[in-house]
């Protein structure tokens, strides 16, 4: 058989197994965009401090909201009102993170790919 066109093999060496590939990639993409759609509707909601800062983020990493007692807006409490600012942010990040990494590990999981794509 020569490997001319139309000779009914696809890439992986039975007949039309390159179709086969390929809608499977169409199919995982489509999964990922939903997937991905999904997340920017999912909220991580963290506070720290006793409740004296809250944030909201989306599975994107945006913040959506910060609350902040009225006690710590005094020029006095500055410093402090920094730090749990960013505790709470960076917090957020991380579980939002860990949610968006849960979510595609378990749609990439049987394509054989390295760890670490960011997929």
């Amino acid at each position: 058989m020569g490997k001319g066109k139309g000779g009914g093999f696809g890439a992986v060496g039975r007949p039309g197994g390159g179709r086969n590939m390929l809608r499977q990639i169409e199919e995982m993409q489509a999964r990922m965009l939903a997937e991905q759609e999904s997340l920017g509707r999912e909220t991580v909601e963290v506070s720290v401090g006793g409740g004296a800062v809250a944030v909201v983020m989306n599975g994107h990493q945006k913040l959506q909201s910060v609350a902040i007692r009225p006690e710590l807006l005094s020029p006095d409490e500055a410093e402090m009102l920094s730090d749990l600012i960013i505790a709470a942010v960076n917090e957020a990040v991380e579980r939002s993170q860990a949610i968006a990494g849960e979510r595609m590990g378990a749609l990439t999981q049987g394509l054989g790919l390295p760890p670490g794509l960011g997929l």
